[in-house]
């Protein structure tokens, strides 16, 4: 009862003082700078004291039943139940009138191959790769509806991105996804579950290949398997792995495959769909049916529509009235199929296939209006496959998705990166794109090349549709930017600050690359975690890996990126968060690729991981793809001070890798954030040390083995203002994060791992200093870099001076509102500049509910 009365004394005092207040918990970082901060501190004491005194009168009966309390199952969206119920009451059972395909991913090497599918009734995807959610939450493909996944193929290809998009159908309130295709998929959703938690907000099902048919408002599905010949030597087709030889995993990795290797790996199935609209009545003539003397316009029209729609004839006044006078011909529903024929051991069982023969010149049934081709030019090269596509006939379109696909997908990612390159063409090179070597194959048939957002109408008008298509022109986007009211003297001061540096000789090693600067989950312009250092002109070490990591890659090093996977000889994944470790397979995968291309000999990574990755990737490689020859697992504990290691295998695999990096020292300490959370710090011989976080509150533990770094990279999830939040959420904010760096006397600290709501930048805390730098997707910075940066952010705030203007209006109401629920208001002067602060930033509201969804997606426990 006396804390009320005590906190007003004390405000009073501070008031009369000009002072700040005594720090609450925890404290609102930096908030004694001006009167406005007192109030904003002020507010938060009484709110913390309201809400502590509100939670202990609720006998702690709620908090005792809530670890236990089960999720209500969610139930169907509104927007559904009602389309549905206006379908029924008008007797509505014919097919959509709207219904289109549309590319997301074209397939090129460092994007998926994944298709759209949109009718006013339902939302459906075709395959998932890596990145499939960041492209359709940058083009806008809701997601709101998306309750069918077909997917052709159990490979990482085409479903890596599968537990990145059923986290965010779950965020978004989807009560039911199936995903149709091999029946693995079962045990894939099993293995996802060992990092993602249960998922017990959304259902998710099963359609094996066995249950054909499938159907709802919009289509008819039928699932075609098609099962590989055997190679030359009468083997299956393998994976994807090199073969090496077995490994005594020397049961350092919980989970180890052992017999169970092979168990349920399947790479010789591939299925097909075959998909049919459900048919659609003619529209009803107005004009002719008033000119026959119909009864339009009256109670009486109804049942003669209904009728005539059905394609039966009526009388009226004694006169017959047959549907081609009054309306136009029904649909009855055109046929589309989407085939992969991912090698030349499936091109005879595609070929030969008897349901897919069914749609062709000649077949019984109605022949196919579009073919999606998931296929290599290898394949497409063949006689067989091109004698089979010249058996549709010439009114077939064919659509080809592969790596011949010479589009930009991210095309927001290119924008930006054209702008901050006016500020310093160095650390912010522009993007590039790889282009396969390989000739195209000359095909017979006319075909399309998929291009990102390209469409395929079904309904109402059967036509290609180029429109939607993103523009990519660096022109226009540096010509935006010089727009910018005194960006343009900005970059001049910036280009002589580069020709002073370019003056200084410098080591260019260690190069730090920031391959995604976002957490949670990916956006427009900032991709989930990853930051590749290049050690040497040779070595490289990966610091985290999410989902699209490798098409980072791409992007940054275009041509270029076979060399860059050969060189990565360690990856490091500081916990298991989705964000964080669901780009790693890809990574293995393509490095493999990379390394045959190039012609140097296969050897695995050294993984340093907490040890219960290992759940993942073993289900991960016995019931889909091999992928546990590609690592030798260092368990994160093993390198923490004082831990014992009795194995001489893994004391061997901790050597090697300190010298096929040339360093002394590889730490690791756990941190505070979720279980097995770990950060790391790694001395080179040539004497730099560089600190890594991973995601983590402020941790002393990680001041220790930090300390004296050249280089600390610190998350700094949050602003200041919401340590709340991060305490809650288990991250830092600003000004927290630039408070390690200061106790561990790091030379140079980089802030990272932003909310999405700083899509753009971050807000700024009064704590920079010319030892702090914020991170941007693609930057690339060497420790010459260090005395620059500071002085490149009058620019940034120039370039995005109205986010961050819009940022601290959202701050300022955020604050308003938590002044208003303590009960403390200020004169009404104040009142009335709040009031246009509120009107100024009311378009915002949107936003402001979307980051309010924005959270860790954490396993519970």
């Amino acid at each position: 009862m006396n804390s009320v009365p005590a906190t007003l004394r004390s405000f009073t005092a501070l008031l009369l003082r000009g002072g700040s207040l005594p720090a609450a918990a925890p404290p609102a970082a930096r908030c004694h700078s001006s009167s406005h901060r007192i109030v904003f501190q002020f507010c938060r004491t009484m709110a913390s004291t309201g809400n502590n005194k509100n939670n202990n009168n609720n006998n702690n009966s709620s908090q005792l039943l809530a670890p236990n309390k089960k999720a209500k199952k969610q139930k169907e969206p509104l927007r559904i139940v009602k389309t549905k119920e206006q379908r029924r009451k008008r007797g509505d059972v014919h097919g959509p009138n709207t219904v289109y395909l549309q590319v997301v991913g074209a397939g090129s090497r460092g994007s998926p191959a994944s298709l759209y599918l949109f009718s006013e009734y339902n939302r459906y995807l075709f395959n998932c790769g890596e990145g499939t959610q960041r492209l359709m939450q940058e083009h806008k493909l809701k997601a709101a509806r998306l309750d069918n996944i077909f997917l052709t193929r159990l490979s990482w290809k085409n479903v890596g991105g599968l537990s990145g998009m059923i986290l965010t159908l779950k965020d978004t309130g989807v009560p039911q996804c199936v995903l149709s295709g091999p029946p693995q998929l079962e045990n894939y959703l099993n293995a996802i579950k060992s990092f993602s938690g249960q998922l017990e907000d959304i259902e998710l099902l099963v359609r094996p290949y066995t249950e054909e048919t499938y159907t709802d408002d919009t289509m008819t599905v039928y699932q075609v398997p098609i099962f590989a010949q055997s190679t030359s030597d009468g083997r299956k087709p393998s994976s994807q792995s090199p073969a090496s030889p077995k490994r005594d995993n020397g049961g350092d990795n919980p989970g180890s495959p052992g017999e169970k290797q092979k168990a349920s790996r399947d790479t010789s199935l591939v299925v097909s769909f075959i998909c049919r609209l459900h048919p659609k009545k003619g529209n009803f003539l107005v004009t002719q049916a008033k000119e026959l003397g119909l009864p339009v316009g009256t109670a009486a029209i109804g049942r003669l529509i209904a009728d005539l729609k059905n394609g039966k004839s009526v009388m009226y006044e004694g006169k017959e009235i047959r549907p081609e006078q009054v309306c136009t011909p029904s649909d009855p529903g055109p046929v589309f199929i989407v085939v992969e024929c991912p090698s030349d051991e499936f091109v005879e069982a595609v070929c030969s296939n008897q349901q897919l023969k069914r749609h062709q010149t000649g077949g019984p049934e109605d022949p196919a209006v579009l073919v999606v081709h998931m296929t290599p030019e290898s394949v497409l090269k063949t006689d067989e496959y091109k004698e089979w596509m010249e058996r549709f006939p010439s009114e077939t379109e064919h659509l080809i998705i592969n790596e011949h696909a010479c589009t930009v997908h991210n095309f927001r990612s290119y924008k930006i990166q054209a702008q901050l390159n006016m500020i310093h063409p160095e650390i912010f090179p522009e993007l590039k794109s790889y282009k396969t070597k390989e000739p195209q194959a000359a095909l017979h048939v006319p075909n399309v090349r998929a291009e990102c957002l390209l469409k395929f109408q079904l309904r109402p008008v059967m036509e290609w549709q180029r429109d939607a298509i993103p523009p990519c022109n660096t022109e226009e986007f540096v010509k935006e930017a010089s727009e910018v009211p005194n960006f343009l003297e900005e970059v001049d001061k910036c280009r002589q600050i580069s020709l002073t540096d370019a003056a200084e000789p410098s080591e260019k090693y260690p190069e730090v690359v920031f391959l995604g600067t976002g957490s949670a989950l990916p956006m427009k312009t900032r991709n989930v975690s990853g930051t590749l250092v290049n050690i040497s002109p040779s070595q490289s070490v990966l610091l985290d890996c999410g989902e699209g990591t490798f098409g980072q890659l791409c992007r940054q090093y275009g041509d270029g990126v076979d060399e860059a996977l050969t060189k990565i000889s360690t990856v490091f994944i500081s916990h298991l968060h989705a964000d964080h470790h669901t780009g790693l397979i890809k990574i293995l995968y393509q490095r493999q690729r990379a390394l045959t291309t190039v012609g140097k000999p296969f050897s695995p990574v050294y993984l340093v991981a907490p040890v219960q990755i290992m759940t993942w990737l073993s289900q991960y490689n016995n019931y889909c793809e091999e992928i546990l020859n590609h690592i030798n697992l260092i368990p994160s504990y093993f390198l923490c001070d004082g831990a014992e290691i009795h194995k001489q295998r893994m004391k061997s695999f901790i050597q090697a890798l300190l010298k096929k990096n040339d360093l002394t020292k590889f730490q690791t300490c756990t941190v505070r954030h979720c279980k097995n959370a770990f950060a790391c710090s790694f001395t080179h011989q040539s004497g730099w040390k560089l600190a890594f976080s991973g995601d983590t509150m402020p941790c002393q533990e990680f001041v220790h083995i930090g300390n004296n770094a050249n280089l600390l990279i610190h998350e700094a999830t949050l602003e200041d203002g919401l340590e709340e939040e991060a305490l809650e959420k288990k991250h830092s904010t600003t000004s927290q994060a630039i408070g390690i760096g200061m106790k561990m006397s790091a030379e140079f600290i980089m802030l990272n791992h932003f909310s999405q709501r700083y899509a753009k930048i971050p807000l700024f805390s009064e704590d920079f200093s010319n030892r702090v730098g914020i991170s941007f997707d693609h930057m690339r910075i060497c420790f010459r870099d260090f005395k620059i940066l500071p002085r490149l952010i009058p620019a940034l705030k120039t370039l995005f001076a109205e986010d961050i203007g819009e940022m601290e209006e959202r701050r300022e109401r955020r604050e308003l509102k938590l002044c208003r629920e303590s009960g403390f208001y200020v004169n009404s002067e104040q009142k009335t500049s709040d009031a246009a602060v509120v009107g100024r930033g009311a378009k915002r509201e949107q936003e402001e509910a979307a980051t309010h969804n924005e959270t860790k997606r954490v396993k519970s426990s």
